[in-house]
């Protein structure tokens, strides 16, 4: 929904609202003042999952200004993509309260902000390539975005923390969850890169657990946590991976597809291309 700007500003917004303020200086000379608009994005995890103190906590709502010319400077800087950072930079411009810091948005509200800018330059329809999963067909498809949902279990309880409790059924023990955020991804891109570099196996999974889980037993002593992990069966393993993806708080990326060459139906995740932000 977009926003009048007229509060934040304090000034009265003329028609058409948000895009352009006039007025006369002196001996005719003319100021033009340029407003941005601005919509609040719906946070899928409600704000319930910050500790006390962040600015998010308990916040359901985060204000960001539409995309502008120079936002699609920063996207197309061959330095900044170099970096990987693009994103992230687009992430802190349209974010209003700079208090945020966007290494610690969860990451399904990363992905829903994302989304809602998305849509604020270029429109809700993205276009993408789709290969049928029957006839491997590749289609260009048109997803909806402003059809992607989000949901959060209401049933789940949230310490001030921002923490829920899960337990574990074959090892009958409790764990204290913390979900991902975007320096919990780099860490664990980070992580994955030096282990390469090293010649090491590839560790992911259990790189993950030692992000997410908090304590066990109401214990937080890392060499219990530890402990867990490395002798964790694979049934409460596969159990936590799948419990932890639906009590996530998330934008639903999947959508209904059709292959126009044998018609076959299924349900696709929109892909995050290059596209998603560069449209052709």
């Amino acid at each position: 929904m977009a926003r009048n700007n007229e509060d934040r500003l304090g000034t009265p917004a003329p028609a058409p609202p948000n895009v352009m303020e006039t007025s006369n200086n002196t001996a005719g000379d003319q100021m033009f003042s340029f407003v941005t608009p601005t919509e609040f994005v719906e946070l899928p995890s409600k704000g319930k999952f910050y500790s006390e103190g962040h600015p998010l906590h308990n916040v359901d709502t985060v204000e960001i200004r539409y995309m502008t010319a120079k936002d699609e400077d920063t996207l197309t800087s061959p330095a900044l993509l170099k970096k990987g950072i693009a994103i992230e930079r687009l992430l802190k411009n349209v974010i209003i309260d700079k208090s945020i810091n966007t290494d610690d948005l969860l990451v399904g509200d990363k992905n829903a902000i994302l989304v809602a800018t998305r849509i604020s330059g270029y429109g809700a329809g993205y276009t993408a390539k789709v290969t049928c999963t029957s006839c491997a067909t590749s289609t260009d498809y048109t997803f909806d975005l402003n059809e992607v949902d989000q949901s959060l279990p209401e049933e789940l309880e949230v310490n001030d923390d921002g923490l829920f409790n899960l337990k574990l059924p074959k090892m009958d023990v409790m764990v204290g969850l913390s979900l991902m955020t975007g320096a919990d991804e780099k860490r664990l891109v980070k992580l994955a890169e030096n282990r390469k570099k090293k010649g090491l196996p590839e560790a992911v999974l259990t790189d993950q657990f030692r992000m997410i889980i908090r304590s066990v037993n109401g214990s937080q002593n890392n060499e219990h946590i530890n402990a867990l992990i490395e002798n964790m069966p694979a049934t409460d393993s596969r159990y936590l991976r799948t419990a932890y993806a639906e009590l996530s708080p998330n934008v639903d990326l999947t959508q209904d597809f059709e292959c126009p060459e044998c018609n076959m139906q299924e349900e696709v995740i929109i892909p995050f291309t290059t596209e998603f932000f560069w449209p052709k």
